[in-house]
């Protein structure tokens, strides 16, 4: 401890005020580029569609990530002599500083630095943690942003990744598969629903013809349970596209006498 005081001090003596005058224009330029990117890029990806709007949502925090580090590399031999013993004295106290200072907060840097490697969720995926659902808006140092669609703004901190599932929808993908349900009354032809269902998948404006539609069903003890699977054009569209499928899929099985049931609350879905 007192080799890393003595260290420092040395350290810290040997920095001139135009030292620090550089160092901090280049951390300045940094940050103003950091800014222009991070609100440059989603507003490009905005215009866009499909896997692009994706892929330049992605690049956001690995552009952030490695503009600070190449900072950090840049200012560390403006402001000391990179020498061994510099080094030793400036690691130790940063070690000794997230070490207890900031355990929490160094324990979600590195779940954010493993999330950039290992990219569970990024930029535009919808995933579900600890019970909330949205699309990923922003992925930060410490935490991931992600808007609910009812447009609130929920904070995941990075260290979730250590011991929470996380579900995600479309995995950096432009596919995301939604699901409408029909609770029916028995006795009646379930080749003609489920061909009935799919035809109201086929003809709906939301829905991405080249990726599979399939039907479900499952026999319960209060009647048929129909789940009607297929893919939106837009992850984003998923709500109007569900909405859609339900509206019609009543609809035409109204039209064709299908009684549909209450789902008694004991028996679930």
């Amino acid at each position: 401890m007192e080799n890393i005081e003595q260290g420092l001090q040395q350290v810290f003596s040997a920095i001139t005020w135009l030292a620090l005058v550089e160092a901090a224009l280049v951390v300045a330029a940094a940050v103003l580029l950091i800014f222009l990117i991070q609100k440059v890029v989603p507003g490009v990806a905005g215009k866009l569609g499909g896997k692009a709007r994706l892929y330049l949502l992605a690049s956001v925090p690995l552009a952030r990530l490695l503009i600070i580090v190449v900072t950090i590399i840049v200012v560390v031999p403006i402001l000391i002599e990179p020498s061994f013993e510099n080094m030793v004295a400036i690691f130790g106290a940063l070690g000794l500083a997230l070490g207890f200072a900031f355990k929490d907060y160094a324990n979600s840097l590195i779940a954010g630095i493993v999330t950039l490697y290992e990219m569970p969720y990024r930029p535009g995926d919808w995933i579900e943690v600890d019970g909330k659902y949205g699309e990923v808006r922003s992925i930060g140092t410490r935490a991931a942003e992600i808007v609910t669609p009812d447009d609130t703004v929920v904070i995941v901190p990075h260290n979730t990744l250590w011991n929470a599932l996380i579900a995600n929808g479309n995995d950096g993908s432009d596919n995301l598969m939604c699901v409408a349900e029909f609770h029916l009354a028995p006795h009646h032809d379930v080749r003609r629903v489920m061909s009935l269902l799919r035809d109201v998948a086929f003809t709906s404006p939301y829905t991405k013809t080249m990726k599979p539609v399939v039907v479900v069903v499952a026999n319960k003890t209060w009647g048929m349970n129909y789940r009607l699977k297929a893919y939106p054009l837009e992850p984003r569209d998923q709500f109007r596209f569900i909405s859609d499928l339900t509206a019609r899929g009543s609809e035409a099985l109204a039209s064709e006498g299908v009684a549909f049931v209450s789902v008694p609350v004991a028996a679930g879905a």
